[in-house]
């Protein structure tokens, strides 16, 4: 089972054109999807599940449609983290924060901390993030950090100061809508993932949607730069990444340029 799931989920407004709704209608039920990829991650063993909500490239969008995903993500951690919590799932914010309003970041700050000691699952959800932001964030705060390795730094520097580096990095990236493109979701952590492409729009995905790209997961070679002769003879291990950085403690259990919402989770029957 992969350790770390990553996803894109694109396709709500498409879904919801398709049946003559307007945009935001097809966001509403994407955060249903959500839910159930929340509860099939746990029920499978799945630590670390990372959903591409919010692109630093969306606010070019209609500026009625990112109002309405900017309230939908304020009552959707209004409403449920306090289920979140309850079974077990701490949840991460990551992203650059400072355009949200005060009472978005007052809100994020309040269910990060409140799901902080959660270890059944790691929901991360990237909201205002872009892969290239993140590597520079990552690059200014290691020289700062380090000023004197100047000219000297190799990927261990690098690491512990990128959005996630409290997560392995992920074993599988699954994208709905039939795109087949990262689209500037952690272009660092993906350099060894699995890619997964699905024409299936996201409110169509489901838990055997799910089944399907963990099955393609499996038939897969994962040979980290070895032949597969080697593999035979030594199992594969991550070249040097945020899968070696990770902390030990985190080996236990604990996200448009996409169409997509935002999450939610109603698990009370996980």
């Amino acid at each position: 089972m992969p350790r770390h799931v990553a996803m894109i989920m694109d396709g709500n407004g498409r879904w919801a054109k398709q049946r003559f709704l307007p945009r935001v209608a097809g966001h509403k039920r994407g955060v249903e999807t959500v839910r159930a990829m929340v509860k099939a991650c746990i029920e499978r063993g799945v630590e670390f599940l990372t959903l591409f909500a919010f692109s630093s490239e969306n606010w070019r969008r209609p500026a009625e449609e990112v109002s309405f995903l900017m309230n939908l993500f304020v009552a959707v951690l209004d409403q449920e983290v306090g289920k979140l919590h309850a079974n077990g799932v701490r949840l991460r914010i990551v992203g650059d924060p400072t355009p949200f309003e005060p009472r978005l970041r007052e809100l994020i700050r309040r269910s990060e901390d409140t799901t902080a000691a959660n270890t059944r699952l790691t929901l991360t959800v990237a909201a205002n993030y872009g892969g290239r932001w993140d590597v520079m964030q990552a690059v200014n705060r290691m020289s700062a950090a380090h000023p004197e390795k100047v000219g000297n730094y190799g990927e261990e520097d690098i690491a512990p100061h990128l959005a996630m580096a409290y997560a392995p990095e992920p074993d599988i990236f699954i994208r709905t809508g039939g795109e087949q493109r990262i689209s500037n979701f952690l272009i660092w952590q993906l350099a060894y993932t699995e890619l997964y492409f699905t024409d299936l729009l996201w409110p169509e995905f489901d838990a055997a949607s799910l089944d399907a790209a963990i099955a393609s997961y499996h038939s897969r070679e994962r040979r980290f730069g070895r032949t597969s002769e080697q593999l035979l003879a030594v199992p594969p291990a991550p070249t040097t990444g945020l899968r070696e950085q990770a902390s030990p403690s985190l080996a236990q259990p604990d996200s448009l340029d996409a169409e997509g919402g935002t999450f939610s989770a109603d698990l009370d029957n996980a």
